[in-house]
């Protein structure tokens, strides 16, 4: 679900969606969504109690900073033609890191389990592949009407899916 909300921030960011910016979206998630429970089921318990301590505050950051520069070139309005295209370079992989590192977690469980990590990583990234298409879409059709006030909605969504992130972890609950 994290995913699919950044997708449709996302597609609320971008000008004009194209068959470019749905692809990005719907591989980078969903392959990284499938990447990260196969890294945690492969790292073993040392590597996953350093990751664990911070995870929460590298999603927080990334997706707070994210929404943040959303918020900030929607209170500029103008030109949107100098905006960053969050489908492109370092953006989309710390969007893609910043939905998926709890994954590292539920890998960890699995090896613990003894439960092979396969066919779940490739229903949990085909499924986060298909929620970003999904989101990317929706994103573009809502954004294309009223482009400032759904560029806010975005970052504000990004921005709370970051404290939601954080307050979890630091309530125990993940």
């Amino acid at each position: 679900m994290d995913a699919f909300a950044v997708a449709i921030a996302v597609g609320l960011t971008v000008e004009r969606v194209t068959g470019r910016h749905v692809f990005r979206i719907a591989f980078h998630f969903g392959l990284f969504q499938f990447m990260m429970p196969v890294i945690g089921w492969f790292s073993g318990r040392g590597i996953i109690q350093y990751v664990k301590a911070f995870d929460h505050w590298v999603a927080f950051g990334l997706l707070g900073a994210i929404g943040g520069k959303m918020l900030w070139d929607a209170a500029l309005g103008g030109d949107r033609s100098f905006r960053k295209d969050p489908s492109r370079s370092w953006s989309l992989v710390m969007l893609s890191i910043a939905t998926s590192i709890d994954a590292l977690a539920v890998g960890l469980s699995m090896a613990v389990l003894g439960v092979s990590i396969w066919l779940p990583s490739v229903i949990i990234g085909l499924v986060a592949g298909l929620m970003s298409l999904l989101g990317i879409c929706l994103g573009s059709r809502l954004g294309n009407r009223t482009r400032r006030l759904a560029e806010c909605f975005g970052g504000l969504v990004l921005i709370g899916i970051g404290i939601r992130i954080l307050s979890v972890h630091l309530a125990g609950g993940a």
